[in-house]
């Protein structure tokens, strides 16, 4: 069985903390069985070597999330890039035809897609390896979990049992997104299941579908022609247009950490980061990024989230509102990870149209290194602070240690390599301060060495 991991999105809902940048997967909040503070997509790809799903693995992701993918689950994890932000029919069609012609699976091969931030225990993926069984079984064209529902929600979409289904799966007649409670409750006498979002196909299914579309399903041909693909979730585009389906019924724990509500009811303690949070603050939860404390007095029920994005203080119960306000804020990301390490944005100033200065503390990992890079609009000027590293300017290498000042002009190449974990405050000067202003001439630091010079 092949995995499709789908990460995308920017979880708007869960803001201050997550952002274009940092989507909600990426939150370190969830504590290990060592208690020690990880991700929802760490937490998933550990669950997923637990079962041994891990090496068949690929994640289908786009360009902004591949630093911070690598940052938390390392170098060797598969990706799969969008060229452009879709939808996940797009986004799992182009796995698809990777899976086809990169990895040279066969058509037989059965694909199983799941989001990248399920709230499981490891028996739920063990239930995903039975679909490969199942869809064998069944000749179905599609087949799915669901999740058997404990309340009626009307934030979930169903699954609709035909009437003659037999009792280790169901034959799905339809489906109904985000019904009223009342209808949810009628769904559930009908033994309706929460559509969870996890599917499975032979590959050969997909690659049929793109051909009927006209689309290619050569890997590379597909690349070219990302945005030609139509713009629909899977859901919508296969799912829904299907007629012999069928679904696993699940009744362990699931849940989607979507909300800040949903989200705290899985936090190990009240608090993580400076402050104080009294007694008398039952239910409430503070999440700190910044350096100054917060204090919560005597308030109830609320989230109160903090980080360089901004401040939120939100009841529970109408925290998911903040997508509404949110949607139209266009501001830089504040706090972004890196393939390298971590940056924080702590001032930005215009001082007319054609100056700028943005200043940020940048942490770099032991034994990681910035690319050997130059900028077309910017001076910068690095101040080190913590930690030993290695500079390179111009093809010269040297030392720096705290207390370093490093001049770095317009034009100039220059990289940077942490011996030890470094930090340093970097004031960016200039007429266009642009994340995407770098020119990279070596990614590597063994490229470095081989072109510099001591």
């Amino acid at each position: 069985m092949e995995i499709i991991l789908l990460s995308g999105g920017s979880g708007k809902r869960l803001w201050p903390l997550s952002n274009d940048a940092r989507s909600k997967q990426f939150l370190k909040i969830l504590e290990d069985e060592n208690y020690q503070l990880k991700s929802m997509v760490q937490r998933v790809w550990r669950q997923l070597q637990h079962v041994n799903l891990a090496e068949s693995s690929i994640i289908a992701t786009n360009k902004t999330q591949v630093d911070i993918i690598q940052n938390q689950l390392g170098h060797t994890v598969e990706l799969v890039l969008e060229p452009s932000r879709r939808d996940t029919f797009p986004a799992i069609a182009l796995a698809s035809t990777y899976l086809h012609t990169v990895k040279n699976i066969p058509l037989h091969q059965t694909v199983a897609v799941l989001p990248v931030d399920p709230f499981v225990q490891d028996c739920f993926f063990e239930k995903v390896k039975e679909l490969e069984t199942l869809l064998h079984q069944s000749n179905a064209d599609i087949a799915l979990i669901g999740v058997k529902p404990t309340y009626p929600s009307s934030k979930y979409g169903y699954i609709i049992p035909a009437t003659n289904h037999t009792s280790d799966y169901i034959q799905v007649q339809s489906f109904k997104e985000k019904p009223s409670e009342l209808e949810a409750e009628q769904l559930i006498q009908q033994d309706a299941l929460w559509n969870c979002g996890v599917f499975a196909f032979k590959l050969g299914f997909v690659l049929s579908l793109l051909k009927e579309r006209g689309l290619p399903i050569d890997y590379y041909d597909l690349l070219e022609q990302y945005d030609t693909t139509p713009k629909n979730s899977f859901d919508y585009e296969v799912v829904e247009q299907t007629e012999n389906i069928v679904a696993l019924p699940y009744d362990g724990y699931w849940k989607d950490l979507g909300t800040w509500r949903t989200l705290t009811e899985e936090m190990h303690h009240p608090q993580i980061g400076k402050g104080i949070v009294t007694e008398d603050c039952k239910g409430t939860h503070l999440i700190n990024e910044l350096d100054i404390p917060i204090t919560v007095l005597g308030v109830p029920n609320v989230i109160v989230a903090a980080s360089p994005d901004g401040i939120l203080i939100a009841d529970k119960d109408k925290s998911p509102r903040i997508k509404e306000i949110v949607g139209h804020f266009n501001h830089r990301p504040m706090y972004e990870e890196r393939r390298w390490g971590w940056y924080k944005v702590l001032d930005h100033l215009k001082i007319d149209e054609n100056f700028e200065v943005l200043t940020k503390r940048i942490g770099i990992s032991a034994g990681k290194n910035l690319s050997y890079q130059y900028h077309l609009h910017r001076n910068e000027v690095w101040t080190i602070i913590k930690g030993e590293g290695i500079f390179v300017q111009s093809g010269r290498l040297q030392v720096v240690r705290p207390g370093d000042v490093l001049q770095i002009p317009i034009g100039n190449k220059h990289a940077l390599k942490a011996v030890t974990d470094l930090e340093m405050i970097e004031v960016q000067t200039g007429s266009q301060l642009l994340e995407e202003d770098i020119v990279r001439v070596f990614m590597t630091w063994e490229e470095v060495e081989e072109h510099c010079y001591a």
